[in-house]
């Protein structure tokens, strides 16, 4: 977002072409807003933790001791950056099913891309969800959640090299799983056992694309996603607190019933890259 962006919107000849442009950039200036007040009330904390008065912070940024109350109390919260700055694009996959025509949306990724699309709303978020193409192939721009995993899209899968600590490898008998290439861990769905349990595992991090960084959360099965991302909704400030707004991932593992959620834990503590 540039004073060229405002200009290009100014001189657009055509009527059409020029309202859906200026609402487009509207939304942008509106969540770099939200972003400005998140930013402003970390600094407010940061300043007060370091044993500033309020009344001292008031005076050098211009405002009453009242309103910085306010901005501590009511300011986006800090960790709402694990998500983006906004507008943010939900993509969940599709997959193509024999003898179907049209491609199909599993129960559980539809579940997680209206959980997480309910949580961005609350933080102040304009949301839009994506439906990735069958083959997997498509291109991300802006801030995006990627609700899938490197089987259902090439692109989330050169998104994954990018990460120093974990990669989704297969054994030499096909069993998908994560493994941690530090530690040498091997984090598996308890669904893959011999006899099988109701407990997944999700990878869930912040990468870089080609055009800025995605939020990628992948199970080795759907209701894997589902419970990472009920996790991160819940615990986002604890996560918050160990990355910052940098780049990172950890694991996920979670446990349902019947398609629902039942708990959820940090098997793979979350590290900055």
């Amino acid at each position: 977002m540039s004073e060229a962006d405002f200009d290009r919107v100014r001189r657009e000849p055509d009527p059409l072409v020029r309202a859906r442009a200026a609402t487009e950039l509207l939304a942008v200036y509106q969540q770099r807003g939200v972003e400005l007040a998140r930013l402003r009330r970390v600094a407010v904390d940061q300043a007060a933790e370091r044993g500033m008065p309020l009344k001292a912070i008031a005076a050098q940024i211009g405002v009453s001791k009242g309103r910085i109350s306010q901005i501590r109390q009511s300011g986006p919260p800090a960790e709402r950056v694990l998500f983006g700055i906004g507008p943010v694009t939900v993509a969940i996959p599709t997959r193509q099913i024999t003898g179907r025509d049209l491609p199909m949306i599993s129960s559980e990724d539809a579940a997680a891309a209206d959980r997480v699309t309910a949580h961005l709303v609350e933080l102040g978020f304009l949301v839009e969800q994506y439906r990735i193409p069958a083959d997997g192939r498509w291109t991300p721009t802006g801030d995006v959640i990627a609700v899938c995993g490197p089987k259902s899209s090439p692109v989330i899968a050169e998104a994954l090299t990018a990460d120093p600590y974990l990669r989704f490898v297969a054994d030499d008998r096909g069993r998908f799983g994560i493994t941690d290439q530090v530690t040498g861990t091997r984090y598996l769905s308890a669904m893959d056992d011999v006899d099988p349990a109701p407990r997944d595992v999700a990878y869930v991090g912040r990468l870089p694309y080609d055009g800025g960084t995605m939020l990628v959360v992948a199970g080795v099965h759907a209701i894997g996603s589902l419970g990472a991302v009920d996790h991160l909704c819940t615990h986002a400030a604890e996560i918050y607190r160990v990355v910052g707004d940098g780049l990172w991932s950890g694991v996920i593992a979670s446990t349902n019933d019947a398609g629902a959620v039942t708990g959820s834990e940090v098997v793979c503590p979350v590290r900055r890259h």
